[in-house]
């Protein structure tokens, strides 16, 4: 186990109390397949706490002290952290974890604490759907905005899809609200395959999906929702989907991942966020400060992470600094805020937080390493009818 104290904090660590601490824990999976994700995750946290707070990191007076810890990927471990963040080390708010499947095993500990935890960027359905708790917000997408903003994108006359998704609670819940989301529109869904995360040889699944599609006329489209390493989509390619009429489909990816997208001009989907997408000033701020100070343009998770850290800060503005559980519900339920996507607000039933998304074309730029998400329309939360699944 891990326990960092982030550097932009250490000097708070050892100068002179000046004002109280409001004490933020940050679980993530910093070891293991999405490391990439929780380290951007981090950045985008503390970059929305700087942008929220104008530079002072303090609200009401109260500075604002962020610790890390490393949850590995593991269940149990993501439930003890945060048991000790609640516990032993005075936390008062608990942001994350990147991981669906360390999400659940957390959300009671939540509950047992009554603290709040700010759910960044799990994305199961059932965080805040079937094992929600009342101390539970979110300002990641879930399941069910990721499947209907792609079965917007997907969802056309005379379409036929097969899936392929991880084997565990992302990839399930994800094709689940995808499959329910396709029923409303022209499109089939006739075959679904899963896979556990870490395969490397993808050849019998491909068959079988191959197979499938084979059996029904139409626009043949793989829809696959994957995190983290082994992706198939390249592999699969390699074995020539297009000589049975089979385009591949997915939604969007961090940059690294989009250099495979490359192999796919012209594929179409749905994106939580791509850095040239939103226009609005808090995007221009953070693509500005984060190319000053990276050298890269922000990514998927480092907007997910700054919209967290500005929910945080807003919602103690509204509570009065209050970090009393009771108090942040009250200001967080309905409340409206803005992130580098634009407008956002925590649905009062399930704390889920509302949010565009978006539908994009893959273009190929010279001179950019990854293929680019070219904006088609902007699926705004009006568009998607996203299910209350905690009743």
């Amino acid at each position: 186990m891990r326990l960092l104290l982030s550097a932009a904090f250490v000097a708070l660590a050892t100068a002179p109390a000046m004002a109280d601490e409001i004490r933020i824990a940050h679980i993530h999976d910093m070891t293991g397949a999405l490391e990439a994700y929780a380290a951007q995750s981090q950045i985008g946290l503390m970059m929305g706490l700087e942008y929220a707070t104008e530079g002072t990191m303090q609200v009401e007076g109260n500075d604002l002290v962020v610790t890390e810890y490393d949850s590995q990927l593991r269940p149990d471990l993501g439930r003890a952290l945060l048991a000790q963040a609640f516990g032993d080390d005075g936390a008062d708010i608990a942001v994350g974890p990147t991981s669906s499947g360390v999400a659940l095993a957390m959300l009671p500990v939540a509950e047992e604490y009554e603290r709040i935890l700010l759910v960044e960027p799990a994305v199961a359905d059932s965080i805040t759907g079937a094992d929600w708790n009342r101390y539970i917000f979110r300002t990641g997408r879930n399941s069910s905005q990721d499947a209907i903003s792609n079965a917007i994108a997907l969802g056309q006359e005379g379409v036929v899809i097969a899936t392929l998704a991880q084997d565990y609670a992302f990839g399930r819940d994800g094709i689940a609200a995808f499959r329910e989301a396709l029923e409303g529109t022209p499109a089939r869904l006739v075959h679904e395959e899963y896979a556990p995360t870490d395969t490397t040889d993808f050849t019998a699944a491909a068959e079988r999906i191959f197979n499938a599609l084979q059996e029904h006329e139409g626009d043949r489209r793989l829809f696959v929702i994957w995190a983290g390493g082994n992706n198939p989509m390249s592999r699969i390619q390699a074995m020539d989907p297009g000589r049975f009429g089979i385009q591949m489909a997915t939604g969007g990816n961090i940059l690294p991942a989009m250099v495979s997208y490359r192999d796919f001009p012209g594929m179409e989907g749905a994106t939580y966020y791509y850095y040239e997408i939103p226009q609005n000033p808090v995007n221009q701020w953070f693509v500005e400060q984060h190319m000053e100070r990276y050298g890269t343009p922000p990514d998927f998770f480092t907007a997910g992470g700054m919209a967290a850290g500005i929910a945080i800060v807003e919602a103690l503005r509204a509570s009065g600094g209050s970090t009393d559980a009771e108090d942040l519900i009250t200001a967080m339920e309905g409340m409206h805020f803005e992130t580098p996507k634009g407008e956002m607000w925590f649905r009062a039933e399930d704390h889920q937080a509302m949010q565009s998304m978006y539908h994009f074309r893959i273009a190929i730029h010279d001179g950019v390493e990854w293929a680019v998400p070219e904006l088609v329309r902007e699926i705004t939360p009006d568009m998607m009818d996203i299910p209350i699944r905690n009743q």
